[in-house]
């Protein structure tokens, strides 16, 4: 039966044995030395290399702002990597004063730069996303600045933000956006691009882009449907509609929203205390968890249950001290996605073009781990 199954022409056979192709794909990428869900002796090793390429702020945990229109560029994105009880957490500010916060070549190419030594540092536990200006998250493109490039320089542009809050939304650790002022356009794709958002309620938030006769141009389009609903999505994103925090927090945009104190950073503070109750978890589960729960939300539910089950047999199984587990093995259950998955005669070892698409993307993130 099973056989005939996986023999079986058509867009079944080829579903069932790409779904097989796509957990092995899981288990098999994690790095060297990680074995496979069915191999569950002998030690793991994970990645030896991690560099930490950023240097933190001078000053250390100490907050920074500044307002002046004189700030130099090299103080656009302040990264503070916080000590003592905080010690793993880093901040991302921004610090644009003079410009809304808006994304500038410069911002850009400091936020990849930034984010590149971030996604490989191995002691950073969490990020928070914030502005260092009250009133003001980030205000999307520095419309001034991109008026006066050429037209053959706007595409390139775009397509750097775009990729630059891609990469945000691609690090292997939890990412919180702590927005006290206002986030429209491709402020508000940043903030969609971390795993959680906080607000407070005097925050302006929005994808305006379609007052300009344009569309969503940072993800905006996708990740917003992904967050609230296509339903709401598209009656946002067609309106041009901006909330606040309390609307923002009503159709599930944000997590928490806070009332804004005197200092202006209660979104901020409200983020740094969800960072610290991350802080004593599992750092290989933290990214694993986030790991499996980003990939299957991407497919049905009987393959993100077996990425579930191939990600847990990482961090726990014997030899699993590099996550902090005791040591223990896995009973497969008889009725598992990864057993269903056998059962169909899917072989890992034979690639299904369908299925090929999203293995590749499962081998960069599993990669990293």
């Amino acid at each position: 039966m099973a056989a005939a199954a996986a023999a079986a022409p058509g867009a079944l056979g080829a579903l069932q044995a790409g779904r097989a192709r796509l957990v092995a794909a899981c288990c098999a990428r994690l790095g060297p030395g990680w074995r496979l869900p069915g191999s569950l002796t002998g030690p793991r090793v994970g990645p030896a290399m991690w560099a930490r390429g950023w240097a933190p702020v001078a000053g250390g945990s100490a907050a920074r702002r500044g307002y002046s229109s004189e700030v130099k560029t090299e103080d656009e994105l302040r990264v503070r990597y916080l000590e003592e009880e905080n010690r793993g957490i880093v901040v991302l500010g921004i610090n644009r004063a003079y410009a809304k916060n808006s994304f500038s070549k410069n911002l850009v190419k400091m936020l990849s730069k930034a984010v590149d030594a971030l996604k490989s540092d191995k002691k950073v536990r969490t990020i928070i996303v914030r502005s260092e200006v009250p009133g003001i998250f980030c205000a999307g493109a520095d419309l001034k600045e991109r008026v006066k490039m050429n037209p053959s320089e706007v595409g390139p542009f775009v397509s750097k933000i775009r990729a630059v809050i891609n990469e945000i939304a691609n690090l292997p650790v939890p990412t919180i956006a702590a927005i006290d002022g206002l986030a429209l356009g491709g402020g508000l794709e940043l903030a969609l691009a971390c795993d959680i958002r906080v607000a407070a309620s005097s925050a302006k938030m929005g994808l305006v882009e379609t007052k300009l006769a344009i569309i969503p141009g940072g993800g905006g389009t996708q990740r917003l449907p992904r967050a609230i609903g296509i339903s709401l999505a598209k009656e946002l994103i067609f309106s041009a509609r901006v909330l606040d925090g309390q609307e923002a927090k009503a159709v599930g945009l944000i997590s928490h929203v806070l009332e804004q104190n005197q200092e202006g950073d209660a979104a901020y503070r409200k983020a740094l205390d969800l960072a610290r109750e991350f802080l004593p978890q599992g750092p290989v589960a933290m990214r694993v968890a986030k790991l499996a729960i980003n990939q299957g939300m991407e497919v049905d539910l009987v393959t993100g249950l077996a990425i579930e089950e191939a990600c847990y047999a990482q961090v726990h199984s014997p030899g699993s001290e590099r996550a902090g587990c005791p040591a223990g093995g896995i009973e497969v259950a008889k009725d598992s996605p990864r057993r269903r998955a056998r059962a169909v005669g899917a072989s890992p070892h034979r690639p299904v073009p369908a299925a090929r698409g999203q293995e590749d993307k499962l081998r960069k993130h599993l990669h990293k781990l």
